[in-house]
């Protein structure tokens, strides 16, 4: 009777299989350390770590990557998008950007065309049911910015 032969497929030790996968991703590996050079260069990295660990100076270290006023105008002007993004109904949102896109759309034909309105024509423009909904519209914007507005005017009075 025959003897059964004893067999063990060969395995690759940690070090080969890493040795593998490094030579495959040679050129994304280069690619990755040279990005990891730059933010190093640039203290991206500091800034990454601090924001990981949430340590003290992180936003000291934000903030001394985008140094002087405008930096501080950007930051405070990014906070305040923020907010208005949040107040806003996203269904009304898209109604009132569909709408500007169909006004852009339409006011790219009309330079094209080369078309002009005389004092005449704006008055006749008034009779469109379309330019009446939009003017609506624009009346709509403007009482609530104006409400907006004296209300902020009479909080800051009261303020002083």
């Amino acid at each position: 009777m025959a003897k059964a032969i004893e067999y063990t497929p060969y395995v690759p030790t940690p070090a080969e299989r890493l040795g593998a996968a490094t030579a495959q991703a040679e050129p994304a590996l280069a690619e990755a350390l040279e990005l990891l050079t730059e933010l190093h260069q640039r203290g991206g990295l500091d800034l990454a770590l601090k924001l990981m660990r949430g340590s003290e100076g992180l936003t000291a270290a934000a903030l001394d990557k985008v140094t002087g006023e405008t930096g501080t105008n950007i930051i405070r002007n990014v906070v305040e998008l923020g907010k208005l993004a949040g107040s806003l109904d996203p269904a009304e949102l898209e109604v009132l950007l569909g709408a500007l896109s169909g006004g852009v759309r339409q006011a790219a034909r009309s330079i094209e065309a080369g078309e002009r309105v005389t004092p005449a024509g704006a008055l006749r423009q008034l009779a469109d049911p379309d330019v009446q909904l939009a003017l609506g519209a624009v009346f709509g914007l403007l009482r609530g910015m104006g409400s907006a507005l004296r209300q902020a005017r009479e909080e800051q009075g009261r303020g002083e």
